[in-house]
């Protein structure tokens, strides 16, 4: 793509490289945001806490709209119902005032467990209010996974949805030792009280747990900046969930950095804002968002929870901003095309003309809203309703958005599309790209102007952090990294060395400053839903199935699945032929579509066993009769798989797998 502009570098050196040493690797310079080129920015004044976040914008915009959700008028759902900031905030301290009653002290650890919802957020801010520790429980962690978090976590309250009350049943009476109190976000059966009461716990209705704290008056305690306000479980790469402890200085360094970055681009979040809240509040990414939206007295809407009807929500709440994971852009993209595509001979030529006279507008340097006003009024404002008409800004994280997407979203738009990086380990804003800046194109872009990030050489992979073109494992330090792993220092110190935080993830430095994630240091990967799978774990357990030798994995970023490629036993295939009546030898019986079902089936089946997730579930597979060698420089002499190479080797049948 020609890109008319001079290039501009959006990063300054602060740190010169350092060359290895005593079995150190090497680490390319440190850099930080051109936009925090005199310093990061200054924290708000007041505000030393999450509970500040919330208390001065109660403060600020009393009348406000602060949560929303669709009310149901005649059995369908219709507009939007809102509690106001000062609504919201008398809820809280309800909540807090019966948290209390119930004996849980400061730093305290308070599970919440269900969909975004009012009561969640209310939750939240009623744990940030009195300095206890705010748990998020979800099921993607996997079988067995809400029990471990209430365990290893000493969770001595949880508030849980409505329908996840079984779930929660389900862990007693092993959490029992720390769980005294369960509190639903709407109703309890009289079987749900018994069975409860049978175990010396106490459960409550959503308004009965509110009338527990009413007429209670419990003091507020000081919050630092440096207590931890949330404990958020992630995916370990083959053990248990990890917690990382996120302080309030964290949130609040985040939220300071946010405004310095739109202000980079002449944009500032508003009390006008309205947010569309359907990713999940147990992510950082949802969180943080969110956190940001309270600050500035803006509006949050709640979706109804079916991401097929997200769109009808979008419709009716008609946010300003909205954030998404690739996934829902690639399905909001895919309606598009096809729209496009049947819409008949000349929608489909204007569209394309239209098109390609913007993008080479943006192309030859103008902002998306100057390249083509036309266009936009004609032909691109329809895409603009089906977002609501509103959307100022979409911003994409989680897991990288396919670039073409991205190029299409831009133009269509007609709104700012940026895509960001981050972990749940750096308060998730780490890296976003820069609007008008073509190309950032399949960029995470440079450094949010709160952080310092640099590149560690990793020799093993061949990955120079000091080589002309940049490569290594992405670094980053800054007051958003976490606190530690809860109870895990071992992990902890594997991780955070030297205030550096090793995300893992293989990063290049673009020459205009911006950074593009290129590769996995571990054999951990995230699929496009954003789910992390760890796949030397996976081989391990699909390595039982009797019939196969060896099986290698893969996924990636991109797709949502995963594939494989398996070398069968010859004898354990040719008797199943045998006695099904399947003709050949073993290398047309690894071509043959029966064969292939039969060992998938093996290999599902032993999954479910295992209780593997659904998105740990092997799709579909290749047989290859010849098993993995070092002629083909598949293996190392001590049998580990070269996976880059693997790839390479079997990039077709890959293709035609996820293609099928």
């Amino acid at each position: 793509m020609q890109i008319a502009m001079p290039e501009r570098k959006f990063i300054i050196e602060v740190e010169a490289a350092k060359a290895a040493e005593d079995g150190k690797p090497s680490m390319g310079p440190v850099y930080r945001s051109v936009f925090a080129k005199d310093g990061f920015p200054p924290p708000i004044p007041g505000l030393e806490s999450c509970w500040d976040i919330f208390r001065m914008s109660v403060e600020k915009n009393p009348n406000n709209r602060m949560l929303g959700h669709r009310e149901m008028v005649n059995g369908k759902h219709g507009s939007y119902v809102w509690l106001t900031y000062k609504q919201v905030y008398d809820i809280v301290m309800k909540v807090g005032n019966a948290i209390r009653s119930c004996g849980v002290q400061e730093r305290g650890k308070c599970g919440i467990y269900g969909a975004n919802c009012e009561e969640w957020i209310i939750s939240m801010e009623a744990c940030n209010a009195h300095g206890l520790y705010c748990v998020p429980l979800y099921d993607t962690l996997g079988a067995n996974a809400v029990e471990y978090v209430m365990c290893h976590a000493e969770v001595t309250i949880v508030f849980v949805e409505e329908k996840k009350i079984p779930e929660v049943f389900k862990t007693l009476p092993k959490t029992k030792e720390y769980l005294k109190t369960i509190v639903s976000f709407g109703k309890v059966t009289t079987e749900q009280k018994e069975e409860v009461q049978k175990l010396g716990l106490a459960i409550y209705s959503w308004d009965e747990f509110l009338s527990l704290g009413e007429g209670k008056n419990f003091e507020l305690p000081v919050n630092k900046k440096t207590d931890v306000c949330t404990i958020m479980y992630t995916s370990g790469t083959t053990g248990e969930p990890k917690g990382v402890m996120i302080s309030n200085n964290s949130i609040v360094t985040l939220i300071a950095g946010v405004k310095r970055f739109l202000a980079s681009f002449n944009e500032t979040l508003n009390e006008k804002d309205v947010y569309i809240s359907y990713l999940p509040l147990a992510h950082i990414f949802d969180r943080a968002i969110e956190e940001c939206m309270i600050m500035h007295g803006a509006s949050i809407g709640f979706w109804r929870g079916d991401v097929k009807l997200l769109l009808e929500d979008i419709g009716v709440l008609k946010p300003t901003i909205f954030c998404a994971v690739p996934r829902v852009l690639d399905r909001i993209y895919s309606g598009l095309t096809q729209k496009i595509a049947t819409g008949g001979l000349l929608r489909s030529t204007l569209f394309k003309v239209a098109y390609s006279y913007k993008l080479r507008g943006m192309n030859g340097g103008n902002k998306h809203d100057e390249a083509a006003p036309l266009c936009d009024k004609v032909v691109f404002n329809k895409v603009k309703q089906a977002l609501g008409g509103r959307v100022r800004l979409i911003l994409s994280g989680a897991a990288p958005l396919a670039t073409h997407i991205e190029a299409y979203l831009r133009v269509v738009a007609c709104c700012y599309v940026l895509q960001g990086y981050g972990l749940t380990e750096t308060c998730a804003g780490t890296f976003v790209s820069l609007p008008n800046e073509q190309d950032m194109l399949g960029t995470v872009g440079p450094p949010l102007p709160n952080v310092d990030a640099r590149l560690e050489s990793v020799p093993e992979m061949g990955y120079d952090a000091l080589s002309s073109t940049p490569r290594g494992e992405i670094c980053v330090r800054g007051a958003t990294v976490f606190s530690g792993y809860y109870k895990r220092e071992d992990l902890t110190k594997e991780v955070l060395i030297d205030d550096w935080f090793h995300t893992g993830d293989i990063g290049e430095w673009q020459p205009n400053g911006a950074m593009k994630v290129i590769d996995r240091k571990k054999n951990i990967f995230k699929l496009a839903q954003g789910e992390y799978v760890a796949v030397e774990n996976l081989e391990n357990i699909y390595s039982l199935v009797s019939d196969i030798e060896s099986i290698w994995i893969y996924g990636n970023s991109f797709e949502s699945f995963l594939v494989a490629v398996a070398n069968p036993k010859p004898q354990a295939i040719e008797r199943w032929a045998k006695e099904n009546g399947v003709s050949g030898d073993t290398n047309t019986l690894c071509e043959n579509p029966k064969v292939k079902d039969y060992i998938l089936q093996q290999l599902s089946k032993l999954g479910k066993e295992k209780q593997l997730k659904g998105f740990e579930l092997i799709k579909d597979i290749h047989l290859d009769p010849v098993p993995f060698d070092m002629d083909r420089d598949l293996i190392t002499p001590t049998y580990k798989k070269k996976r880059p190479q693997l790839l390479k080797y079997y990039q077709d049948k890959i293709d035609k797998m996820y293609k099928k």
